[in-house]
């Protein structure tokens, strides 16, 4: 499970990373391109990914 989570985490990570630079404009065509509100949801995405993987990072050492 914990490398479930680590796995999911970077997907997370790597779609905000993607929505984030679609909604800056940097990355055309999509209809997401120049969208101000990927720009706010990549970011957030991107955190929760990190946070995922820290938490099951952890949940693996505290054992």
């Amino acid at each position: 499970m914990r490398s479930g989570l680590i796995v999911a985490g970077l997907v997370l990570v790597a779609i905000g990373c993607v929505f984030t630079v679609q909604g800056l404009g940097y990355l055309a065509g999509s209809p997401m391109t120049g969208v101000a509100l990927w720009a706010i949801v990549g970011p957030i995405l991107a955190v929760i990914g990190i946070v995922l993987i820290v938490g099951a990072a952890r949940t693996g050492r505290s054992g």
